[in-house]
């Protein structure tokens, strides 16, 4: 057998199991309709959370950018790609959460990894919840440090990992906000425990960054905390509305960084107009709170709706997870929504755990509160249907 009929055989595997993955093609812009695949669908499918992605502010800031200063950077930051946008931009987001120094990044995927490459090595050991992002997880088995998964918010257990540890190093990784499960992690205790046994702690704020806090400055907002221990990422394409990422901390750390991570030094800048826009992203952020306000409605609305059939998931956030159990119904209920026009995304293992296939319900401040109740008439259709298909 070739390498291509053994692959063959494993796609064949994974459809029949329910697991094979396609993409849709988009036409037009992020909003809360879209073009699927030549169709037009009510999308409860996208992080972009403030509805930024296509906002008239952030679209003028990169158009006046990219006649300024063309489309491409030409150069990894470390040679001659480092614009005075970027440069703007990396103070402004350590301003806006409230932490001494900032570093991009193209993406949180690069951001993760160079973050842990950089400060963990062999005689080290990374303590992390066993539903992170699997970016977090990658950078530890990059690293070559000792990797310590605790159960999901168990933090007696990891209190009892970190105490009988002997690395050189400790760090503990943890999502701010679960992207599959919408929870929040309990991070003063985390810290708590970073402080009594000498770790550090590093927080994945992807899907806090823009909506939680007072000023949508994130989990350290939320939280009203900060400590010289935590080193903070965010990305900047879910909330944000652009692309990219950032790690914030101290200033030692940050260049630290900036001389050891190599997501950072191998790779060509972002374009200078991303950061333009980011800029503007920022402003938007702080000048339009009422978007968190509805955004915050949107989800009491939506939790009005108890299904028979299924569960929602705790969640105060944005993400919202219908867990319904298997591939087949997930699938099944997924496209059920999709032939009434809703666009909601069946999310199976391995990204979540064998037995909780679920839907993705994001929510956007640039869904209406009818877009809601369009969804949860057609989630109390497909109870009707399924039940008596079964």
């Amino acid at each position: 057998m070739t390498l291509l009929d053994e692959l063959a055989a494993e796609l064949a595997e994974r459809t029949s199991a329910g697991l094979r993955r396609q993409r849709r093609v988009i036409q037009g812009p992020q909003a809360a309709e879209v073009v699927a695949n030549g169709k037009r669908l009510l999308s409860f499918a996208s992080n972009d959370y403030l509805g930024l992605a296509n906002h008239p502010r952030l679209i003028s800031a990169m158009q006046q950018a990219t006649q300024a200063v063309g489309v491409g950077s030409g150069a990894s930051h470390l040679i001659t790609g480092h614009h005075v946008l970027h440069e703007e931009l990396e103070q402004a987001l350590a301003r806006f959460v409230g932490l001494p120094a900032a570093l991009l990044f193209s993406t949180g995927y690069m951001a993760n990894m160079g973050v842990v490459a950089a400060l963990m090595g062999r005689d080290d050991a990374v303590f992390a919840d066993k539903l992170n992002h699997a970016s977090l997880n990658d950078a530890v088995v990059l690293s070559r440090a000792e990797f310590k998964r605790y159960p999901h918010q168990d933090l007696a257990a990891l209190e009892s990992l970190l105490a009988a540890s002997r690395a050189r190093r400790k760090l503990v990784l943890v999502d701010a906000v679960f992207s599959m499960d919408g929870d929040i992690a309990p991070v003063p205790e985390i810290l708590a425990l970073c402080e009594r046994y000498d770790a550090w702690l590093m927080l994945d704020d992807a899907h806090g960054f823009g909506v939680l806090g007072e000023h949508g400055a994130g989990i350290l907002e939320h939280f009203n905390i900060t400590s010289p221990r935590i080193i903070y990422m965010a990305t900047l394409g879910k909330a944000a509305g652009v692309a990219g990422a950032f790690v914030a901390g101290e200033p030692v750390l940050i260049d630290y960084l900036l001389q050891q991570a190599r997501t950072y030094i191998y790779t060509t800048a972002s374009p200078a107009p991303l950061a333009a826009a980011l800029l503007e992203a920022l402003n938007v952020i702080r000048d339009e709170p009422q978007r968190r306000a509805h955004l915050r409605q949107l989800m009491s609305v939506l939790k009005t709706h108890t299904p028979r059939r299924w569960q929602w998931m705790p969640s105060a956030t944005a993400i919202q997870p219908l867990l319904v159990g298997s591939n087949d119904e997930v699938l099944r209920l997924s496209e059920y929504l999709l032939t009434r026009g809703l666009l909601v995304p069946a999310i199976r293992p391995p990204t979540v755990p064998k037995g909780t296939a679920r839907l993705r319900v994001s929510l956007s401040a640039a869904h209406s509160e009818q877009d809601v109740h369009t969804l949860i008439n057609a989630l109390r259709e497909a109870e009707v249907v399924l039940e008596s298909a079964a």
